[in-house]
């Protein structure tokens, strides 16, 4: 039925039909993640809530905002996308998160937590001033439902006199279980009937903002979905409407139901030695065990970022705050002015939200943090939401803030007990997957590199980061069998540069590798530092967002062997 499946024909289909479109429709998301990796049972989590949205609005005209977006696969599967579906994040096929340049029925694109009801009043405000007629959905988890700007745009709906529908998909998880405040305030609004007088008090709340609260029903009841949401189609005529349901992610497959956070997110196998996660869990719990004043601290992402065994042996030293990036980034700062210790583990990408608290609060004030960075540089499927491709810019023009790029995890290592005593503001910053070990890591000094590979004095490759260092030994070990013998160089402090080796640098061509943008990077800065004294040849990512694909295949277009040993040849007998 999903093959040829339109707006139209799922209207007349019986409610029968309808559920054994549920299921197919399971199947075909189940089949294809496993498959290519992507996100599974936050998506088999809400396959009756889209069914039940296509059956009874009418999209495209109608609009939805997905929040984050890694539950949107029903509704590409129901919106014309059928054939495309086996292409899902894969380079040049179908993205996993809702993207406008894709189809029309994508309105908006998302990929971080918390905007999809701003977003949802910026499209029915639209839709006001232009005296158009059309509905504004946003779907949105109690994960998202804790993050700050959901609060910035509750507290403009009556200013924007406008109507929305927002529904709430509760199922007790972000990524990691979902917790604090508001949590718990939803638990009271999702119990029965003894409870039934405390939760209409409760839920007055959100009738302050300006909402009609509806709730709370089972997210995956078909039919009371239905009916629910056309008796509510017809109340956002005159006022804004919060319906609340309660789902199981992983809903109809065993093992995701019983691991809805080992299945929140899926990936091929890649051949890896070892996660750097798995390594910051274990030297920072190594490392807490002879300094009480270590605290951990994320948001939402505890067993992603490798921190479960520490939350467990240490819980009144560990902090998960919920998808909250910068009260997290403000709470280590405060915590770090009463003497603790803090170690901010977190995503890239995620990082990029908190950049006002790292220079004011962090850096200005010279405070201790650690930021854990993971998931540095290209992270391959998930796309331009994902990359974290912007930290070596943004964090290498702060005053203050010393960052650091390990080669390899025995580094990452290292860098993690040195970072005990060094009482500045610090950033480490590492990709997902250990591929790769070059050897005896040599004594950490803040602002020193390692010479890996000595040259003939011509060319001289200085990389930051394991991939990078390992495209330019790579590309070393080829060149060598030319007969041409190219230097290579750890450099993995990007900030402080190590000024005194650059100075003592006698090859005429300097060539910087990084897996981050130009602009602003690591390569920006050596030629920075010689101000047109030498030639310089930058190997990074140019001005633009990078698409999904796989890891190796982005990378190697930019920064591969192949472009590095081009240059070198070119330049050889110049």
């Amino acid at each position: 039925m999903l093959e040829n499946i339109t707006g139209g024909q799922l209207k007349k289909m019986t409610f029968k039909e309808l559920l054994a479109l549920c299921e197919e429709a399971r199947e075909k998301i189940t089949e294809t993640v496993l498959k290519n990796g992507g996100h599974l049972s936050s998506n088999l989590g809400t396959v009756e809530l889209t069914v039940a949205l296509h059956y009874v609005f009418d999209f495209p005209k109608d609009k939805v905002i997905f929040d984050v977006g890694h539950q949107c696969y029903t509704h590409k599967l129901l919106s014309g996308r059928y054939e495309q579906f086996d292409t899902i994040r894969k380079k040049d096929g179908l993205s996993g998160f809702p993207k406008r340049s894709e189809s029309e029925f994508d309105c908006y694109n998302t990929g971080h937590a918390g905007t999809s009801v701003s977003a949802a009043l910026g499209i029915a405000k639209a839709r006001d001033v232009k005296g158009e007629d059309f509905n504004v959905i946003a779907v949105i988890g109690d994960g998202s439902f804790s993050n700050g700007l959901v609060y910035e745009a509750f507290n403009s709906l009556r200013l924007l006199n406008t109507n929305i529908l927002l529904i709430l998909n509760d199922n007790g998880m972000s990524i990691a279980p979902t917790v604090g405040s508001m949590h718990e305030y939803l638990e009271i609004l999702s119990r029965e009937q003894p409870y039934a007088e405390k939760k209409n008090k409760h839920a007055k709340i959100f009738e302050r903002f300006g909402f009609g609260y509806d709730g709370v029903y089972d997210g995956h009841d078909l039919e009371k979905l239905i009916f629910k949401l056309t008796e509510i189609k017809e109340r956002l005529k005159t006022e804004s409407v919060i319906l609340h349901i309660l789902t199981k992610k992983g809903k109809g497959y065993s093992f995701c139901e019983e691991n809805p956070e080992a299945t929140h997110g899926i990936s091929a196998g890649n051949g890896k030695v070892r996660e750097y996660s798995s390594v910051l869990g274990d030297t920072l719990t190594a490392l807490a065990a002879e300094n009480e004043k270590i605290v951990a601290v994320t948001a939402a992402m505890t067993s992603a970022l490798g921190l479960s065994d520490f939350f467990e042996k240490y819980p009144e030293r560990s902090v998960d705050v919920g998808i909250c990036e910068e009260h997290a980034t403000i709470l280590c700062a405060a915590m770090a002015t009463e003497g603790l210790k803090p170690y901010y583990a977190v995503y890239s990408t995620f990082l990029q939200r908190s950049f006002d608290e790292i220079i004011i609060d962090i850096c200005s004030q010279n405070l201790p943090v650690t930021l854990c960075v993971d998931r540095a540089g290209i992270s391959g499927a998930d796309g331009e939401t994902h990359q974290g491709v912007f930290d070596l810019s943004y964090l290498g023009l702060i005053p203050g803030l010393t960052v650091a790029v390990p080669k390899d995890t025995d580094e990452f290592a290292k860098m993690l007990e040195f970072s005990v005593g060094f009482n500045a503001p610090l950033a480490i910053r590492y990709p997902r997957e250990g591929r790769r070990l070059f050897g005896k890591t040599g004594k950490i000094e803040v602002g020193k590199w390692e010479k890996l590979i000595d040259g003939d004095g011509k060319f001289v490759i200085l990389a930051c980061g394991e991939r990078a260092v390992s495209r330019a030994v790579d590309a070393s070990e080829k060149l060598k069998e030319h007969g041409i013998l190219v230097g290579v160089v750890n450099a993995r402090f990007v900030k402080p540069l190590d000024c005194e080796m650059l100075d003592s640098f006698t090859e005429k061509y300097i060539l910087t590798v990084e897996d981050n943008m130009l602009a602003g990077g690591f390569g920006s800065l050596v030629a920075v530092h010689y101000g047109g004294a030498k030639t310089i040849a930058n190997f990074a990512y140019g001005e633009k967002f990078i698409p999904q694909g796989g890891t190796d295949e982005l990378m190697d277009g930019e920064i591969g062997v192949g472009e590095i040993c081009g240059y070198i040849l070119k330049n050889e007998n110049r």
